[in-house]
């Protein structure tokens, strides 16, 4: 005779192997709080055993909530937040939740109307990806918007934005900066130009600031010209063919992402110059492609799965007294696209 198929696991199975009552079942697999993290631990690993699945529609009809998480990038073609984004989606995926991703490009209004509609949607939390621009009214009408959802039971966590009244994951992108800096002025270079994205946003503000200070940290005459891009490949490959014509003695060139370190590059190679042999280049972030560049990239590592994940964990946390900060460090890889100081030869102008 075939076997009897075996009924799913219900969470009243799992509260009475656990010796609890159901609430406390509930709450523990539901991450609320009024339950012990011992009683959470012990129920969560017994619902493990059984083989429990919970049942997010019902889950969302109790709440009032659903089982979905909101995000909003600034650019989902941006490999920076495609990686950010990838890890979220992992990350809430083994929690059981799904993710609703909605694009601002960087337009205030824009991440407002994004932010409504998540909102409108009912989801369980808001993850704020990409810098905040300085000095921005629509930054504040953004935090007014969060702040309202979260005092209504919503839960927010930001991504890269320290100047923020909420929970936020920040890369330490200044102490970055100062290690592209220093790395340039160990190879001796003293006119270095630099790609340097928008000049209100904030992570643009930070990198360039720990860039310049270690380039003249203990070394004169060093001269550093800067220029305002898009923080995308097009803004790169454009501000670096300003800094070639304008200051064709240059030796390095410093993208403040990747993205427009990729640019930088191509204007180089149309110009018909070397890497690294006629200039040094870096970037920052060490998006997938950097490693496989030709040659490859010298960038600050910001662990872009680290920020996702840990963003996940600060959304699903209670909220606290205080908004916490939790910040990312960020480290410096050499590749091949750097060296020392050459010799000068004739440079080819496009």
């Amino acid at each position: 005779m075939p076997q009897r198929r075996q009924a799913p696991a219900r969470l009243i199975d799992v509260a009475e192997k656990a010796g609890v009552s159901l609430t406390t079942a509930s709450f523990a697999m539901s991450g609320r709080p009024g339950v012990s993290e011992a009683v959470a631990e012990r129920v969560r690993a017994i619902a493990a055993e059984l083989g429990y699945v919970p049942n997010m529609q019902a889950r969302s009809l109790a709440s009032g909530a659903s089982s979905t998480l909101g995000l909003v990038v600034h650019d989902i073609a941006d490999p920076y937040f495609a990686e950010i984004a990838s890890a979220i989606v992992a990350s809430a995926a083994d929690l059981g939740l799904t993710v609703q991703i909605c694009q601002s490009s960087r337009d205030p209004e824009q991440e407002i109307t994004q932010v409504r509609a998540l909102v409108a949607s009912r989801v369980r939390a808001l993850i704020m990806a990409g810098s905040g621009r300085i000095g921005e009214n629509g930054s504040r009408a953004t935090y007014d918007e969060l702040e309202r959802f979260q005092s209504t039971g919503g839960r927010v966590a930001m991504i890269g934005r320290h100047r923020t009244p909420l929970d936020a994951v920040v890369p330490d992108n200044t102490a970055g900066g100062t290690l592209i800096g220093a790395h340039l002025r160990e190879l001796g270079h003293t006119r270095v130009g630099v790609v340097a994205g928008p000049q209100d946003l904030a992570s643009a503000v930070d990198r360039l600031g720990g860039v310049t200070a270690a380039l003249s940290e203990g070394v004169k005459g060093v001269q550093i010209f800067v220029e305002h891009s898009e923080f995308d490949h097009a803004g790169g490959a454009a501000a670096a063919e300003r800094l070639l014509s304008d200051h064709p003695d240059i030796t390095a060139l410093v993208a403040l992402n990747d993205s427009m370190a990729v640019g930088v590059l191509a204007t180089i190679r149309r110009r018909g110059l070397e890497v690294p042999g006629d200039i040094s280049v870096t970037g920052f972030d060490d998006i997938r492609v950097a490693a496989d560049l030709g040659p490859g990239l010298t960038t600050a590592v910001v662990p872009l799965h680290q920020i996702g994940t840990t963003a996940v964990t600060l959304a699903m946390k209670q909220p606290a007294s205080r908004p916490r900060r939790i910040q990312v460090p960020v480290e410096l890889v050499v590749r091949g696209s750097t060296g020392p100081v050459t010799p000068k030869r004739p440079r080819r102008r496009a």
